[in-house]
C-alpha cells in the first residue's frame, strides 16, 4: 500500500489551485521557415540575463534570443518581429506592434491584470511563471506564523522602546507555539503545497479544503492562509460572514491578491478583537495608503508585497522557460497556460 500523502487531506479537491494544472487544449503553433525570435524583458548585461542565457543554451541554433528592457527603445524594435516575448505583460500598444506574437511567456503568476481584452481577442498563448514563488512565498508565510506564535510584534516594539517586556507568571506562561495547532491552506496549488511542507515540521496539522466545504472548517482552524487567484468567484472570498466564523485566536494571511478579503471587514473584526491578527503581503489598493488604519493595528504584521521576491526568481523562470520551449518548438501544448474558462 503506497505511504500517506504527507500533506492531510490532500486526496481533497483543491479549492481552487492557486496555479492551473497544463491547459491542453490548444497547441501555440511554431513559425514555418525560420527560427523563432524570443524577446526577453532584461537588460542584456544583467546578471538575470546571464541566468537566461544559460538556461537556453541548448537552444543555440534553433531560435533566436534577444534580450532588452521594456523600458527602452530596443525592447519596442524588437517587438515588431517577436514570436515569442518573455516579460511581466505587454500593454495594448505595445501588442500592436507585436504583429508576429504568438506567445506571451509572463514572468507573474497572477494574470488576472495581464490578460487584456486586447491580448485575449488576438489569440496569443499566455502561460504565467506558476511554482516559482513556492518556496520564497511559502518562508514569507512561515515568518509571519511564528512571529505572531512567539509575540515577536509584540517584542520588537519594545525593544525599540529599550523596554524589558519578560511578564511571566510561569515556565508554561508568554508566548505559545505552533505544535498541534491547525492550519488552513484555501488554495493548495504550488505555493500551498510549499507552505504545507514547510509548516508539517513544525507540528501543524495541515487541511486543505474544497470550496464547499469551506464554511465549516473556519471554526477549527488556528491559521488560515489564502493562496487563490482572484477571479470572480474569489473576490471577497473572506467577507465579514467568512470572518465571524473565526474563533478570536485565529490569524488570516493573505499572500495571493488583496481584494480576496474583504479590507473593511478584517479592519472591523481586528479592531474588535475579534480575530487574534492579520499576515497581509497583498492589499486591496497599492501602495497601501497612508491612510489606512492597517498601518495603526498592531495585530497586523504587513509587507509590501514582497513574498514573491527572491533572489532566484529568475533561476526558477529561466527553467521553467526553457521547459516550455521544448514544447513550444515540439508543437506541444505548454504548461501553465491561461485557461480563460476559469479565468487565470
Amino acid at each position: 500500500m503506497p505511504g500517506r500523502d504527507p500533506i492531510d487531506e490532500a486526496d481533497e479537491e483543491s479549492f481552487p489551485a492557486s496555479d492551473p494544472p497544463e491547459f491542453t487544449g490548444v497547441i501555440a503553433g511554431v513559425p514555418a521557415g525560420r527560427a523563432p525570435r524570443v524577446l526577453v524583458d532584461l537588460p542584456p548585461a544583467s546578471a538575470d540575463a546571464e541566468v537566461f542565457r544559460a538556461a537556453l543554451a541548448r537552444f543555440e541554433g534553433r531560435i533566436a534570443v534577444t534580450y532588452a528592457d521594456a523600458e527602452g527603445a530596443d525592447f519596442a524594435r524588437a517587438l515588431a518581429d517577436a514570436d515569442v516575448v518573455v516579460a511581466q505583460g505587454l500593454s495594448d500598444a505595445e501588442l500592436a506592434r507585436a504583429q508576429r506574437l504568438r506567445w506571451l511567456s509572463s514572468v507573474a503568476a497572477g494574470l488576472e491584470e495581464i490578460v487584456t481584452p486586447a491580448l485575449f481577442a488576438r489569440g496569443v498563448a499566455v502561460t504565467n511563471a506558476s511554482g516559482v514563488h513556492g518556496p520564497n512565498i511559502a518562508e514569507h508565510v512561515l515568518a509571519m506564523m511564528l512571529m505572531f506564535t512567539r509575540g515577536l510584534p509584540r517584542l520588537y516594539r519594545a525593544q525599540l522602546a529599550r523596554r524589558w517586556e519578560r511578564n511571566l507568571t510561569s515556565r508554561s506562561d508568554g508566548p505559545g507555539e505552533l505544535t498541534g495547532k491547525t492550519l488552513l491552506i484555501v488554495g493548495l496549488g504550488r505555493i500551498g503545497e510549499a507552505i504545507a511542507a514547510r509548516a508539517r515540521p513544525f507540528g501543524v496539522r495541515i487541511v486543505a479544503l474544497k470550496r464547499d466545504a469551506l464554511d465549516g472548517a473556519l471554526g477549527r482552524a488556528d491559521h488560515v492562509c489564502l493562496t487563490v487567484p482572484l477571479t470572480p468567484e474569489t473576490r471577497h472570498l473572506m467577507n465579514a460572514a467568512r470572518l465571524a466564523r473565526l474563533g478570536t485566536g485565529a490569524y488570516v494571511y493573505n499572500v495571493s491578491r488583496g481584494a480576496v478579503i474583504d479590507e473593511a471587514a478584517l479592519v472591523e473584526a481586528l479592531r474588535a478583537g475579534r480575530l487574534a491578527g492579520a499576515g497581509l503581503d497583498v492589499f486591496e489598493e497599492e501602495p497601501l495608503p497612508a491612510s489606512s488604519p492597517l498601518w495603526d493595528l498592531e495585530n497586523v504584521i504587513l509587507t509590501p508585497h514582497v513574498s514573491g521576491a527572491t533572489p532566484l526568481y529568475y533561476h526558477r523562470t529561466a527553467a521553467l522557460f526553457a521547459d516550455n520551449l521544448d514544447r513550444f518548438l515540439a508543437g506541444q501544448p505548454l504548461a501553465n497556460r491561461f485557461d480563460p474558462t476559469r479565468g487565470y
